[in-house]
């Protein structure tokens, strides 16, 4: 099938020509990058987290093959949903889904199920699509869309992830499509999103399920997140580190109700 965008020309540009100009002013020109098993960026529009996802975008290379991992805000289809068939047409041109490594993952998750509809009206994961393209025009996608999770589904998928892509001959970036803290004052999230940053840089997908749960941390991308520490753990992952976090208030001026952004890199 054919998936067509959801949401441009609301968060980021639709026309090609502007979507790589407004692209360009988000990401670092000549910044040094790094192969990274696995990044978390936000999914908000671009004119608010932008330049989070762009800091993280030109830190990593971007490979071949690129596992986005994204939350289910419709509450469509199956709240573990993998697509295994298609292309993703983009602005910025068709992007097909990585069809032999989707399949390995889903044969090896007894959680996951092959379905569209979860898919077709998120944006979560669309929003990482055009800056991957900028960098790797003929990037191939695997996308995942959950809904809430038990620990062990979580386990178990992360687990269906790190197998796949351990064996598979080319290069592999996970991507976990998360925002943080939603609608609650400037000092509040940066206070909040610090305690959940913390966990993910120490690799701690129950500490970070934890704190999320005990502080009422409202990050839509707990899940996707906590998959991702799973799965780039048992590739080898031993540390991550922040690139940038900010919140909405920096740009809306409106600091009594903002949503953070975080962006983090896992190597």
């Amino acid at each position: 099938m054919i998936r067509m965008p959801a949401v441009a020309g609301r968060f980021y540009e639709a026309k090609p020509e502007r979507l790589l100009q407004e692209i360009e002013t988000y990401i670092l020109h000549g910044h040094p990058k790094e192969q990274a098993i696995s990044a978390i960026s936000p999914h908000a529009g671009y004119i608010y987290s932008g330049h989070v996802a762009g800091a993280v975008y030109s830190s990593i290379e971007i490979p071949p093959i690129v596992v986005i991992l994204g939350p289910n805000h419709t509450g469509l289809g199956h709240p573990a949903s993998i697509m295994v068939e298609g292309t993703w047409q983009m602005p910025l041109g068709p992007v097909e889904i990585s069809s032999d490594l989707a399949y390995q993952i889903l044969q090896n998750s007894s959680v996951l199920s092959e379905d569209v509809q979860a898919h077709l009206y998120e944006h979560s994961i669309e929003v990482q699509i055009p800056f991957l393209q900028y960098f790797n025009p003929t990037v191939g996608i695997v996308p995942i869309c959950l809904s809430r999770l038990s620990l062990p589904e979580i386990e178990d998928i992360g687990q269906a992830i790190a197998q796949a892509v351990k064996y598979y001959p080319k290069q592999v970036l996970i991507v976990a499509s998360t925002d943080m803290s939603h609608y609650v004052p400037h000092d509040l999230a940066k206070k909040k999103d610090a305690l959940a940053i913390e966990r993910i840089l120490e690799l701690d997908y129950i500490g970070l399920l934890e704190v999320v749960s005990r502080e009422n941390i409202s990050m839509c991308g707990v899940i996707p997140t906590a998959v991702t520490l799973v799965a780039s753990k048992l590739l080898g992952a031993s540390k991550g580190y922040l690139v940038r976090y900010a919140t909405s208030g920096e740009i809306s001026g409106d600091f009594y109700q903002v949503v953070g952004y975080a962006g983090l890199i896992i190597s």
